[in-house]
């Protein structure tokens, strides 16, 4: 997406770049992931939760967490060695992007849980917290952006 001043500031999609298998692949993956993850270990892939169990480690528990987050670092290395990656145009400032990241790890832990143990894996799993959860975000994400967009621009 790309901010198209002719609109008025609103968002629009650069229909030339938009690819939906990416997206279609790239949520594959994911899916694939979590559900290999929880058959073979057990474990729900909640990124927050995966990170938060390091802080302090627990012996026999800490190598699978940091394979996990590794593989994380690491797929986008491996990508951009066969394509290139997409270019990111963030508007905003280093110290909004840090309050930013604060408030989403405060928000994990009293929702005992980030978007991707609920979204993905919960709902998946039909757990009604998940979908509270899941539904709690995008309503505050949808809000977030609408005031920052229209009502503080």
């Amino acid at each position: 997406m790309q901010e198209d001043a002719a609109e008025g500031g609103d968002m629009s999609i650069d229909w030339n770049a938009f690819n939906p298998w990416s997206s279609l692949a790239g949520g594959i993956l994911i899916g694939l992931a979590a559900a290999l993850l929880i058959l073979l270990n057990g474990r729900v892939a909640g990124v927050s939760g995966i990170l938060g169990g390091l802080l302090p480690p627990k012996p026999g528990d800490a190598a699978w967490r940091v394979l996990f987050l590794l593989g994380m670092v690491l797929a986008p290395l491996v990508y951009a060695a066969f394509a290139r990656l997409p270019v990111l145009h963030i508007e905003a400032g280093g110290g909004l992007l840090v309050a930013a990241g604060l408030l989403v790890g405060i928000g994990t832990r009293y929702g005992s849980g980030c978007t991707s143990g609920h979204g993905v894996c919960g709902v998946a799993r039909l757990s009604p917290r998940s979908v509270v959860a899941t539904l709690a975000f995008m309503l505050v994400g949808f809000l977030t952006v609408f005031l920052l967009r229209h009502a503080f621009p």
